[in-house]
């Protein structure tokens, strides 16, 4: 049938313009009717997210505040007895001033009337209605009573805490007894921090809720501001005419968009039919009785898309607060009316377009049968690789392009199929591909992978395949002790062979059993085709199960042996391919869950490690993902494969594996004397003490009081010196900064100080103790050093730990003699920190145990990788690094990665004994010179700056008041 141009030209015209039109208008159609849908649909959507983000703000501004007036009550101010006690506290209140900027002021009052109030001079009006000074920054109002006399002062401090003026105040007589806080927190439980409604605050002017908390005699208070609210409005929400507007259920305004009440207005808290717009006060008065609006509300002519939301959970005390939101309709449409016009417009267009198009297409109508020919030779040759046939307008052409389409695509998928399963690793798309190209093939409406569970007792679906979609874990599980079964997996796993299952949707039962599946393909009638997957070793692992819509009406034609056939030859091969998976997924998860068990293991060891091991490889693969990211510099064209991404995984989690080996009394070390010892030797000492308290009382006797007196002062320029000398040496055990040879001197001769001991100190001792000890020993009593570094303090170096200059892991660490040297004046002389000689080597040996762990484990293939990237986060890029004393270019990119993530995240830790975590500045200052050292890679660090991740880790796990930075581009190297 050969159709003339012209002709042709004209039919596909006129075909595709009308659809186009008729497309056009159904859609045009179809928005007009949902346009005020999703108008109201997105309005309220903006309104749930600004009440979520409102509450978000209160709880923010409240958190922090109910911390700091329990860590008040716990700590001096709420055992405070007297006013002198009160003012010793000053420092935590003014610190909990300066760490809290929504906290106004923190207070406490007595059930005697008494009372104290530090407040933040935060601006010059506050300074006025106080009579404070210029430089004042806080002012301290306290009211005492004596009986019937009541003094009140005002005293004002500057921002160091250094008293400015101290003013006596006759007419300040404030009983907290009276104020609701104080009720509230003496009713609540104890140990409660309990808050009050939100009310203006008298000298501020600002909203707000007062926090307490009552401990014995007296209750702790903090106002707290909500003037975050209307910071919170001021932003650009909905549209540019829209009004917000947060109040309580009583009507009083806490925040109001682009307003702000000053304090002349009024002492309390303003009322919506005082202050607020024409608007918003008909708004508020056409409420319902459970305070709610109608969606689309006229107002002086105009029509507004209105809310009233409660504020679930953003005030403790009484009902929830109020968000009144008003935006105009043609404000919020406006988007929907300039997408008609563009949609007239682009329809027009394709109108234009498509008729070159259309003569084209007549033009090559006649070419299919050409194409079809050689298509048929390119088969025979088993050559799929060109393109399929064209469809044709003719129905036997069209049928015949068809078939062989439908040939060509079955011999090459069955090919292909073979091939990708197995060669496919990830398990999920294992799954789709097993479906999708069996559906494909066979002809099928959709399909299932069930797989039977490991006591064999239930059929669980792995995957469902439907209406062009993969569902993984969806669909129905089937019992396999249910007798009379419907489901087709159940029936082909009794036949241990195939099943084919017709249903209909007029049988309860089939309905019942197949309802979901019915509505997804929209059949009346379908046939079920169901296989058992075995495994090699012929063992049942799951079912293969396919759907076949039926005519409604007419007998249902079979599947056919030759496609059953091929569906069975299909499901052995995908049968081992999954086992083969399940075993290789069930490896996996072992060598995970060993990895994690070692890496929490270790953590748990000690407190103060923190996660450490959870947090380097979040860091480090935060690293590594920017590096693949980078567009530009030297990781421009960095890339890792999924091999690489499971190595770095493995061995980031496993970097300090060898941790398992150092005691935690090491890792844990806070003073340089602190260690695990036998403890008799401290109650030696106190029977010493008694000793010579027993004898100091019998010489106090027979001396008399003068006698002991004259005693007393002889002997205190002695005590006195002991004391100083004590506190010397205590400071010296808390580590820190470097000591100066002087200070070490002077710990040589306070330890040169001798008394005398009258104990045998060898009694009680352990098997290993007495080993070290000499075996002559003087006789009692003797005198001994104060201070000692004896030879049973020195633990010896096992034989077996000695590290030779030839290791086989080529270590180039220096190894100390000793195990431990545990001498007072030995560690007391640690120029810095608190680890000697041989604790940090200790330390340092657990890079050398990773590093001989990994390496005794099987690794292999790509895993072979895992020990370098572990055991490299100690190496540095001059070679001074331990345990190899590699170079930065004998070290692969992913061991430098770790190696920045593992400095980062020590310097930021807060959870060490022996430091506090530092500021985001600080640490980041330290990195960059470390870089200037031949320390850590450049451009790495370079790179961990650039692309936010520094950022990104800090914000989420250092303490908020260590990131001090916005922009970390001023310490680039």
């Amino acid at each position: 049938m050969q159709i003339k141009p012209k002709t042709l030209y004209i039919t596909l015209s006129s075909l595709m313009v009308g659809l186009v039109a008729l497309v056009y208008g159904v859609l045009m159609l179809y928005e007009a009717s949902r346009s005020d849908a999703l108008m109201l649909q997105q309005a309220g959507a903006a309104a749930r997210r600004i009440g979520r983000e409102a509450a978000g703000v209160v709880e923010t501004e409240l958190r922090p505040a109910r911390v700091s007036v329990a860590l008040l009550a716990a700590g001096a101010l709420g055992r405070a007895g007297s006013a002198a006690e009160r003012l010793r506290a000053l420092p935590e209140l003014s610190a909990t001033l300066s760490g809290n900027g929504a906290v106004s002021a923190v207070y406490a009052g007595t059930t005697r009337g008494e009372f104290v109030l530090l407040r933040r001079l935060g601006d010059a009006a506050t300074r006025r209605r106080m009579d404070a000074p210029a430089e004042a920054a806080f002012a301290l109002q306290s009211v005492e009573r004596d009986g019937g006399t009541v003094r009140g002062h005002y005293r004002f401090y500057d921002a160091d805490m250094r008293e400015l003026r101290v003013a006596e105040r006759l007419d300040y007589d404030f009983d907290p007894r009276a104020r609701p806080w104080f009720e509230l927190a003496r009713e609540a439980a104890a140990g409660n921090v309990v808050q009050s409604a939100p009310y203006r605050f008298f000298t501020t002017g600002e909203p707000g809720v007062t926090l307490a908390q009552a401990r014995g005699d007296v209750v702790i208070g903090a106002d707290v501001s909500l003037q975050a609210l209307g910071e919170m409005l001021d932003r650009p929400q909905i549209s540019p005419s829209a009004e917000l507007l947060i109040a309580t259920p009583a009507g009083e305004v806490l925040a109001q968009a682009r307003r702000r009440p000053s304090l002349a207005e009024s002492r309390r808290l303003p009322n919506i039919r005082d202050a607020g717009s024409p608007l918003m006060r008909a708004l508020w008065e056409r409420r319902d009785g459970e305070g709610r609006l109608a969606p689309v509300q006229v107002v002086d002519g105009r029509e507004w898309v209105s809310h009233a939301l409660p504020l679930a959970g953003a005030v403790q005390a009484g009902a929830p607060l109020v968000l009144l939101m008003a935006s105009p309709r043609d404000e919020l449409q406006a988007y929907q009316i300039e997408s008609r016009r563009h949609g007239f417009y682009i329809s027009l267009g394709l109108m234009l377009l498509l008729l070159p198009i259309v003569h084209l297409l007549a033009d090559r109508v006649s070419r299919p049968l050409r194409h079809l020919a050689r298509q048929a030779e390119a088969i025979e040759r088993f050559d799929f690789g060109g393109p399929d046939p064209r469809r044709s307008r003719i129905r036997e052409v069209d049928r015949l392009a068809t078939a062989m389409t439908a040939m060509k695509h079955s011999l090459r998928r069955f090919l292909d199929i073979s091939g990708a399963l197995s060669a496919e690793r990830d398990f999920d798309r294992l799954l789709d591909l097993i479906l999708r190209e069996t559906i494909a093939v066979t002809g099928a409406s959709g399909g299932a992978v069930h797989l039977l569970a490991d006591d064999g007792s239930m059929l669980h679906p792995a995957a469902v395949w439907l209406q062009g979609e993969l569902q993984l874990g969806a669909g129905r599980s089937w019992d396999l002790s249910v007798a009379d079964s419907l489901g087709a997996p159940v029936q082909a796993l009794r036949a241990n062979d195939a099943v084919e299952v017709e249903l209909g949707w007029d049988d309860p039962a089939h309905l019942a059993a197949y309802g979901a599946l019915f509505s997804s393909l929209g059949a009346a009638r379908l046939r079920l085709l169901s296989l058992p997957l075995k495994s090699r070793q012929h063992e049942t692992i799951g079912t293969l199960t396919l759907s076949f819509p039926l005519p409604a009406l007419g007998e249902p034609q079979p599947l056919g042996e030759a496609r059953v056939a091929f569906v069975r030859a299909l499901s052995g091969t995908a049968a081992v391919a999954i086992d083969n998976q399940q075993l290789l997924r069930a490896r996996k998860e072992l060598l995970e869950s060993f990895i994690q068990l070692v890496a929490g293991a270790i953590d748990a060891k000690s407190p103060y490690t923190g996660a450490h091991c959870q947090r380097v490889p979040e860091l480090t693969k935060m690293l590594a993902r920017a590096a693949c990211d980078a567009t530009d510099g030297p990781y421009a064209g960095f890339s890792m494969s999924d091999d690489q991404w499971e190595a770095l995984h493995i061995a980031s989690w496993l970097h300090d594996c060898g941790k398992v080996t150092t005691p935690e009394y090491v890792v844990d070390k806070a003073t340089k004397l602190e260690t695990i010892y036998n403890r008799i030797h401290e109650i030696r000492m106190r029977f010493e003490v008694l000793k010579r308290d027993a004898l100091i009382e019998a010489l106090q006797a027979e001396a008399g009081e003068a006698g002991t007196a004259r005693a007393r002062a002889a002997a205190a320029p002695a005590q006195a010196t002991l004391d100083d000398d004590y506190a010397f040496v205590a400071a010296c055990n808390q580590g820190g900064e470097r000591q100066e040879p002087a200070t070490v001197e002077r710990l040589r001769r306070i330890g040169a100080r001798r008394w005398l001991r009258t104990l045998d100190d060898g009694l009680g001792l352990s098997a290993a103790e007495a080993a070290r000890r000499p075996r002559v020993r003087p006789p009692l009593p003797v005198a001994e050093a104060l201070l000692q570094d004896r030879p049973d303090h020195i633990v010896p170096r096992p034989e077996g730990d000695q590290l030779a200059a030839d290791n086989r892991w080529g270590f180039r660490l220096a190894q100390p003699e000793h195990l431990y040297d545990r001498g007072e004046l030995h560690n007391l002389s640690v120029s810095r920190g608190t680890l000697n000689d041989e604790e940090r080597y200790k330390i340092n040996d657990h890079i050398v145990q990773t590093i001989k762990m990994l390496e005794a484990l099987p690794f292999t293939g790509h895993l072979k990788t895992v020990p370098e990237i572990a055991g490299g986060h100690h190496e540095r890029m001059d070679g001074k690094g331990y345990p190899r004393g590699l170079m930065g270019s004998a070290m692969s990119p992913q061991a430098r990665m770790m190696a920045i993530a593992d400095v980062f995240e020590a310097l930021t830790a807060s959870d060490r004994p022996y430091k506090a975590g530092k500021r985001l500045s600080e640490a980041l200052a330290l990195m960059r010179q470390m870089v200037a050292d031949g320390h850590l890679d450049g451009e790495l660090f370079a790179l961990f700056l650039r692309s936010g991740v520094c950022l990104a880790y800090a914000r989420r796990f250092m303490p908020r008041d260590l990131v001090d930075l916005a922009d970390v581009d001023a310490y680039l190297p």
